[in-house]
């Protein structure tokens, strides 16, 4: 009676462990499987676009009268103030350098395919008053037609003595250093002095000379 117990719940236990599998299948089999997961789609780029009849984007409003007649005094005004400092120049060069001693030297080129300049050292009364070394760009202008003031400054009156000496590559790409002198009197008018260099195409060498401006 006892084995018959035992097997009678054994069944029902087992029954039951049936029956509750059974109904867990079922409603997994009724319920919809997991959507799988979709790979995320760029964001779009929106671009605006005008709709037609839509109003033109504004643009900067034209200068009124009163803007351009500002700008226009602004350029007088500045015209003005260059002139001002030309005078202002002018002005001082005559209180520091007046005619009565006033002696000016100036470096020119005629032609100068023969000699290359270096550079150019000037002497007043045995007194070295310049030495200036030319650029690239300078020795172009010079040659385009350019004179270059190397020194401006006071002689008393009376006589004095002018001493250049010239410094560059010659024919042949030989080193090249030669010397002019002048001498002149001083007066109470102003006195410029032209340091020239030319081609002499008959002796196919340099020429440096002296010329006074009367």
């Amino acid at each position: 009676m006892n084995l018959s117990r035992a097997r009678v719940f054994c069944l029902v236990t087992l029954l039951a462990a049936v029956a509750a599998g059974a109904g867990a299948g079922a409603r997994a089999a009724d319920d919809p499987p997991p959507a799988a997961a979709m790979p995320a789609e760029p964001a779009a780029v929106v671009t605006p676009v005008a709709e037609p009849g839509a109003p033109p984007v504004p643009t900067a409003a034209p200068a009124s009268p009163a803007e351009r007649n500002l700008d226009e005094r602004i350029q007088d005004v500045k015209g003005d103030v260059i002139q001002l400092n030309r005078d202002l120049l002018v002005l001082e060069e005559e209180l520091l350098f007046p005619a009565s001693t006033q002696v000016a030297v100036f470096v020119s080129v005629d032609v100068g395919k023969l000699f290359d300049l270096d550079s150019v050292q000037v002497k007043l009364d045995d007194k070295e008053v310049a030495n200036y070394l030319y650029t690239p760009a300078e020795i172009v202008a010079l040659h385009r037609g350019g004179v270059q003031r190397i020194y401006l400054g006071n002689l008393r009156a009376g006589p004095h003595e002018l001493v250049a000496f010239f410094t560059g590559k010659g024919p042949h790409d030989r080193d090249y250093r030669r010397g002019t002198t002048l001498k002149f009197d001083k007066t109470t008018d102003p006195k410029y002095i032209e340091l020239q260099i030319k081609d002499s195409t008959g002796a196919l060498q340099p020429e440096f000379a002296v010329k006074v401006w009367q």
